[in-house]
């Protein structure tokens, strides 16, 4: 979806304890962590757009 749209390149990167983080460009777009909930489709989506 994301590629198609925008030209990113994504990447999934396993990791632990149930941390789900979206980085562009190398910079956090959103953390699981953070907010206690997973993106909505339209946050992964504004992330992507950035």
């Amino acid at each position: 979806m994301l590629e198609k749209r925008y030209g990113a390149e994504v990447e999934l990167v396993p990791g632990v304890g149930g941390v789900f983080e979206i980085t562009v460009d190398g910079r956090l777009a959103f953390s699981k962590k953070q907010t206690g909930r997973f993106p909505t489709d339209e946050e992964i989506e504004a992330a992507g757009a950035e």
